[in-house]
């Protein structure tokens, strides 16, 4: 898998960050795990395998892809 950087709100090289997939199209996204349990609660069919981030609006909201 090759990631392309998309860009970032961080003014420090921390995340939030969205990539893309080079091969795929799909996005990747860094941000800071999600850990509370009372949170995590309200996720809905979330996999053994899978995990949450909170990502800020902002950042979707200048980077996404818009197509």
């Amino acid at each position: 898998m090759t990631l392309r950087f998309i860009g970032t709100t961080s003014e420090h090289g921390n995340c939030p960050t969205l990539y893309e997939v080079v091969e795929t199209g799909d996005i990747v996204v860094q941000g800071d795990n999600l850990t509370d349990a009372e949170h995590l609660s309200q996720l809905r069919d979330l996999g053994v395998k899978e995990g949450s981030v909170v990502i800020p609006r902002e950042l979707l909201t200048r980077f996404a892809p818009k197509e």
